[in-house]
């Protein structure tokens, strides 16, 4: 059971490791991560606050969209600037950033193709 329970952890590890060594792979974890945000601002955060009259979670999740948000712009040039996208399609990763679950598609027809 040991023996299992190790590989399943260097397994992880690894996978890490994959998105964590480059900076395109850095990026799509920061995508991911500033799409989740934006669909619980969009759809549960906003609602919350108009509907109920509760600007708590407006205000928290603001700020960590926010900082995600500039993090994922910052990267979005570093990796045009490695060249490891071309300038199309790092207009498309922006534009997608500030549609809901476009983050999601833009790393499958975009992201991950480069990042391979």
């Amino acid at each position: 059971m040991h023996l299992q329970q190790t590989f399943h952890e260097t397994n992880r590890f690894s996978i890490m490791i994959k998105y964590l060594n480059s900076n395109i792979g850095r990026l799509r974890v920061i995508a991911f991560l500033e799409g989740v945000s934006f669909i619980i601002l969009v759809f549960l955060a906003m609602p919350l606050k108009y509907f109920a009259d509760d600007p708590s979670l407006v205000r928290i999740m603001g700020g960590i969209h926010g900082f995600l948000f500039v993090i994922l712009m910052v990267l979005l040039l570093i990796v045009w600037l490695e060249k490891k996208l071309t300038f199309l399609n790092s207009v498309w990763v922006f534009v997608s950033s500030l549609i809901p679950f476009g983050t999601f598609y833009i790393d499958y027809k975009i992201l991950k193709p480069a990042h391979q």
